[in-house]
């Protein structure tokens, strides 16, 4: 805590109850100087934010009105002008109708598929399917298998030399 001279004779002051002539009159004006400085001090606060204001939208008008570098002109050179087609002049295209078909091949076969009369085969019936051809049936799950197509070993790739 701190003990100076002023502070034990402003608690002296305060308790006695009577104060010097001046000390009212000092501590109007001390009041008084920091609600002015307090006042300036906002003063200037919302005059710095106008400016930055201003400045903000001085500098939207002047990138505005530069905009990006503009070419020249070149002596010489003609200045194109467009307009818009006429309708005689724009491509358009039409749905093919529902008998109509495009292919990208010369010939391409169509397979139909009828519903029902579909079974289920088993896995006897799954390996005679692949009969020329050597496989195996690997279970991954009480409900799920894979057909894997073994390759004899005079098939196999070997080393060439």
């Amino acid at each position: 805590m701190n003990h100076s001279p002023d502070h034990r004779r402003l608690l002296a002051d305060v308790l006695a109850g009577t104060s010097p002539a001046g000390f009212r009159e000092a501590l109007l004006g001390e009041t008084l100087r920091l609600a002015r400085r307090r006042r300036q001090w906002r003063q200037v606060q919302r005059g710095a934010a106008v400016m930055a204001a201003l400045a903000l939208v001085a500098g939207g008008v002047w990138w505005k009105l530069s905009g990006p570098a503009k070419a020249k002109l070149a002596t010489g050179c003609l200045v194109v002008r467009t307009q818009p087609l006429s309708p005689a002049q724009i491509v358009t295209s039409q749905p093919l109708a529902a008998n109509q078909h495009v292919a990208s091949i010369s010939c391409a076969n169509v397979v139909l598929t009828a519903s029902g009369g579909f079974r289920e085969i088993g896995d006897d019936e799954l390996l005679a399917l692949a009969a020329p051809q050597v496989a195996a049936l690997v279970r991954r799950g009480p409900h799920e298998a894979e057909l894997i197509f073994v390759k004899p070993s005079d098939e196999a790739p070997g080393p060439q030399n």
